[in-house]
């Protein structure tokens, strides 16, 4: 369903979420699925430019609906063949540390879909970003079919033992669908910088 959400001024997100071709069909629909909701919201697509996994699934739903996938990249993934070949516009970097920082820089929010290790390191920093207060927009996970559910499990734990304040159990939301991740774009409370260690900071 398309939602009008010019009210939050989310122009774009940056979607963290698997290269990997080898994985369950639910997880495929689930990333069509986004990427037809942000096409049809006018929200920008932003990913790391792959062409394969739920990457390039994503980026394949947002461009046949008729939305902007926008793709940033380090020259070397490109030189080793895995950048997608027909996005709305192409950032290559030097480093991957400069394209996370320009993933997160040019994005409204953070959409986790399931992932490996890369995704999972993504969503870390992005967090650990909000918590300094260098990144104040919505962090959403994704949490298709409960793949999320040990991690989820493992940020109570560090709470739970005091190793992160409780209120920054706020800094995420949990989803299970496409669907709420809109509702949450439309519907989200703005980040307490007060919560935040340094809440003066940009990236």
């Amino acid at each position: 369903m398309k939602r009008n959400l010019s009210g939050k001024n989310v122009r774009g997100v940056v979607v963290y979420c698997a290269s990997s071709a080898h994985i369950e069909d639910v997880y495929f629909d689930a990333a069509r699925e986004l990427g037809k909701a942000l096409a049809e919201n006018s929200i920008t697509c932003i990913t790391g430019a792959g062409k394969q996994g739920l990457m390039g699934a994503v980026n394949d739903s947002v461009l046949e609906n008729g939305g902007k996938a926008k793709g940033i990249i380090p020259q070397f993934m490109i030189d080793s063949g895995w950048c997608h070949p027909r996005l709305s516009e192409l950032v290559v970097t030097e480093t991957m540390h400069e394209r996370k920082f320009l993933m997160a820089k040019q994005s409204d929010a953070a959409i986790a879909l399931p992932g490996g290790f890369g995704t999972l390191e993504e969503l870390a920093e992005i967090l650990t970003w909000k918590q300094l207060g260098l990144y104040k927009n919505p962090v959403i996970i994704l949490n298709v079919n409960g793949y999320y559910d040990p991690l989820l499990v493992m940020f109570d734990k560090m709470i739970r033992e005091k190793f992160l304040h409780p209120d920054y159990r706020n800094m995420w939301q949990v989803v299970d669908s496409p669907g709420e991740v809109m509702d949450c774009l439309q519907n989200f409370e703005a980040w307490k910088p007060s919560f935040a260690k340094y809440d003066k900071k940009e990236l």
